[in-house]
């Protein structure tokens, strides 16, 4: 019998596991970066779930951003990123990190959830599917050049 997974607040100290999660996810991340970015991060309303594993590296991880837009009477909560270590896939950590999500959108108010994945991770958009969300829309993304000031 697999034990229930335990979900808790990320915190400035799992910066080196969460950079180790987001490089399998296919974001390569140095540790530090996520260290330098967490406080602007967390101070703009963004959170992190985690599930450890029982040596203390981190077995999963869920990234939250919440946003208010003109077009919806409640806010609209946002996973960012989700991410389970494959030598703990099938063991419900990742059910249990969506789970976890929804509560605590839910408890900041937000009326919908939506959920970003890479188009050429299909087993996610499967599990997604499993766990009752919908494909509703198509996203773009487009990498923006910074401009520079004219001198």
């Amino acid at each position: 019998m697999t034990p229930i997974p335990i979900v808790r607040a990320a915190n400035e100290g799992d910066a080196l596991e969460l950079a180790r999660l987001l490089t399998l996810l296919g974001h390569p991340m140095a540790p530090e970066g996520v260290g330098t970015r967490w406080k602007g991060w967390r101070s703009a309303g963004n959170a992190a779930l985690v599930v450890e594993k029982a040596d203390g590296t981190l077995a999963g991880a869920v990234t939250l951003h919440q946003m208010i837009v003109l077009h919806r009477p409640k806010a609209v909560g946002r996973i960012t990123s989700l991410v389970v270590d494959d030598s703990v896939r099938g063991r419900g950590i990742g059910r249990a990190l969506v789970a976890a999500a929804e509560e605590a959108l839910a408890s900041r108010g937000c009326g919908l959830l939506e959920i970003t994945s890479n188009a050429s991770l299909p087993e996610a958009h499967t599990f997604y599917a499993h766990l009752g969300y919908e494909q509703t829309s198509l996203r773009f993304a487009k990498v923006l050049v910074p401009v520079q000031p004219e001198t």
